[in-house]
């Protein structure tokens, strides 16, 4: 969302050069042939746009220490099942969110409060040493948070974590698979769903 912004903020030439060059590696003479101009003005065009996008970007380097020790410490008291820690760094409003599709299992409506979300990971944490599912810590579209694989290596869903004020106010989980697939091979998300709730059934 943040790239679409600054995107926003080039001019319909810059963005167009912008995309060709630096998203889908045109070259110049492919670029140029494109958009109408010659290659020397595509190159000044990538230069400018560039330049505008850098200089859009949030400075966030000192609190991204900051925000990346907090994500480290949430995964770890995820991982150990610390309650006590969780509340810690869970507002009172905080939420879980979970991004399906539909063909993934997901709560029916996010989880909400500090207290709810704390139990319910938790109860999920013995699962993950049962399972052997892995937490890889990753930045994920800019924000602290990580990939969880299962004993394949196969990734089950990511957990992006968003920071306000020393907290983490919302913890968004993406478990849609057709979203997935650029990160690697992706396990069945039925299969982990019965593993790590063995009392629900498949969903036929």
């Amino acid at each position: 969302m943040a790239a679409l912004l600054l995107l926003e903020r080039l001019s319909p030439l810059e963005r167009a050069v912008f995309v060709l060059r630096d998203v889908f590696t045109y070259s110049f003479p492919d670029i140029a042939a494109t958009v109408g101009r010659s290659e020397a003005a595509c190159r000044q065009l990538a230069v400018r746009a560039r330049r505008h996008m850098h200089d859009g970007r949030p400075r966030f380097d000192t609190d991204r220490k900051e925000r990346d020790e907090l994500a480290e410490r949430f995964f770890t008291a995820f991982r150990e099942g610390n309650l006590d820690d969780l509340h810690q760094l869970l507002p009172p409003d905080t939420q879980l969110i979970g991004d399906s599709g539909g063909k993934a299992p997901r709560a029916a409506r996010p989880i909400t409060g500090a207290d709810n979300v704390a139990r319910l990971l938790t109860h999920l944490s013995p699962h993950l040493t049962h399972t052997h599912i892995t937490i890889e810590p990753h930045e994920i579209n800019g924000h602290p948070g990580a990939i969880l694989r299962d004993h394949n290596d196969h990734v089950i869903n990511t957990w992006t974590l968003d920071i306000l004020d020393g907290r983490i106010q919302t913890i968004r989980l993406v478990n849609n698979p057709d979203k997935l697939h650029h990160l690697g091979p992706v396990a069945n998300p039925w299969t982990i769903n019965q593993q790590t709730h063995p009392s629900h059934q498949r969903n036929p």
